[in-house]
């Protein structure tokens, strides 16, 4: 099998070394032993654990997990020419990460935590020559889309990188409802986890439009909630919560 070099070892270096390991061979590098050896762990097979001062790149295929403002740092103890870097990183450019790592060809994905279950919505940008190789591997944890420019990703970071936060809180909210209306938690949180399971199929083949209509019948229940999301203005926040994130990422 192929090796994957991950330079990092938190939450996401660990959802997609969870959906990668069954088909990849997987290294980490990071700064201590003792959270490399619980990244193993938590990971639940064997890896090779390397410390990052001195570590040597040369024609290793590199995935980037570290917080974009220590992108330099971490640049600077490292030495050798990586075959490709596969970076994570939000906001971060292809130009900076050239600037910084010392790799023949680069490209930008942005998975989400769903990367753990292989269910990860992945868009990637950069060198086309490893387009293939970047859908092959970011494959093995979910949908890929390669996107045209720098700009898309960093509006798909927004959607499908950021999304998952935005969905755990209308779940969590949607639960809160309806044990305020007398449901056990436990109850509600069951009917939740249908709920979104469904939802997460039937969105795949339907426009959310047509979904909507086909639930809501006139004078209903349905009707009479969703008026409660519009004059909430859900639909105005969730569009704004879009254009925040994206503008966020254009300024890491």
């Amino acid at each position: 099998m192929k090796t994957i070099t991950f330079i990092g070892n938190g939450n996401m270096a660990l959802s997609i070394a969870k959906g990668l390991k069954d088909n990849y061979n997987i290294e980490v590098v990071g700064r201590n032993l003792k959270k490399l050896e619980q990244f193993e762990q938590n990971l639940g097979v064997d890896v090779n654990k390397f410390l990052l001062d001195d570590f040597d790149i040369t024609d290793k295929t590199l995935l980037l997990c570290v917080k974009p403002a220590n992108v330099e740092e971490v640049s600077c103890k490292l030495k050798g020419k990586a075959r490709v870097l596969y970076s994570v990183l939000a906001g971060t450019s292809i130009l900076k990460l050239k600037q910084n790592l010392n790799s023949h060809a680069v490209v930008r994905t942005m998975p989400n935590l769903a990367a753990s279950v292989r269910k990860s919505m992945t868009t990637l940008t950069g060198d086309v020559t490893f387009k293939k190789e970047a859908q092959t591997l970011l494959g093995s944890i979910g949908s890929t889309l390669w996107l045209n420019n720098e700009k898309e990703i960093d509006i798909a970071t927004a959607l499908a990188g950021s999304g998952p936060a935005y969905l755990a809180l209308i779940a969590e909210a949607l639960t809160d409802g309806a044990v305020k209306q007398g449901l056990k938690r436990d109850d509600a949180m069951i009917i939740m986890r249908g709920l979104f399971s469904g939802f997460g199929d039937l969105i795949q083949n339907m426009h959310p439009a047509f979904l909507k209509d086909g639930v809501m019948s006139p004078g209903g229940t349905t009707a009479a909630g969703y008026a409660a999301l519009e004059n909430g203005n859900v639909r105005s926040a969730c569009i704004d919560a879009i254009e925040k994130a994206y503008k966020k990422a254009t300024e890491l």
